[in-house]
């Protein structure tokens, strides 16, 4: 079994932990967390501490915290001879300071603490500095999902601020829908068929080629009467993505 660590109490962290404790591969040993501990985790007797130098010895040490304070966490994981990695996909490798061995294990999926998610269809993105980490890293993603790649940190960059356009800013643009029909009282519901469609579109068609709409047809008649229902920024917004689409 290998013996893991989770270093963290967010989203991420809290998923992450409940997966690794399914898995038939990994030992969660410990959690630690400034904060309090979620009670989940109390009552499935999973040891958390939230002092540093209660922290116990481990195969595997997973740092699951905000982007901006992993370089200055990671200085204080100095475990000789230990991986020590981070589930960042906008942090490089270099970015740990640690006097270990490094990796990275992202998961790309928008995660929530309280929404039920199976790891098994998450893209598990793995990397590390040596064979031998990897494939320890390799062995503890393939134990919670069916789908682990090996992505390295220039790749995984492209690959988050792809995430970023198909899912914060599309998320985005459901917020700017959803106010659009409360203004003028209409139903978000109605809209849902439709994103699914959208969504299951570009299983089978690319999305150039999934692509409709009065932008891609340049039908400027329709596009000024929807310029006229929105305020300024929304105008922006709709305009921005029109002529992108058009070009």
């Amino acid at each position: 079994m290998i013996n893991v660590i989770i270093i963290g109490n967010g989203n991420v962290a809290t998923q992450l932990s409940k997966a690794l404790m399914k898995s038939d591969a990994c030992n969660l040993v410990q959690i630690y967390s400034r904060s309090k501990p979620d009670n989940y985790f109390i009552e499935k007797n999973i040891e958390t501490t939230q002092k540093l130098n209660k922290i116990k010895n481990a195969d595997l040490y997973i740092i699951s915290i905000s982007d901006d304070a992993i370089s200055e966490f990671s200085k204080k994981m100095n475990f000789k001879n230990k991986l020590v990695v981070h589930t960042s996909g906008s942090v490089s490798m270099a970015e740990l300071k640690c006097n270990t061995n490094k990796g990275v294990f992202y998961p790309l999926q928008t995660i929530s603490k309280n929404k039920k998610v199976s790891f098994k269809n998450i893209p598990l993105c793995i990397e590390a500095e040596t064979k031998n980490d990897l494939k320890l890293l390799n062995k503890v993603a393939k134990s919670i999902s069916n789908k682990v790649y090996f992505i390295d940190s220039e790749q995984r960059k492209s690959l988050h601020v792809s995430a970023v356009f198909v899912n914060n800013f599309t998320n985005h643009l459901y917020k700017i829908a959803n106010d659009l029909c409360n203004d003028y009282k209409v139903d978000f519901e109605i809209l849902k068929p439709l994103i699914n469609e959208t969504a299951k579109k570009i299983k089978k068609l690319s999305p150039k080629e999934a692509q409709t709409g009065p932008a891609i047809r340049n039908d400027k008649k329709t596009i000024n009467k929807h310029l006229e229902l929105l305020n300024k920024n929304q105008q922006k917004i709709y305009t921005l993505l029109s002529n992108s689409i058009r070009e």
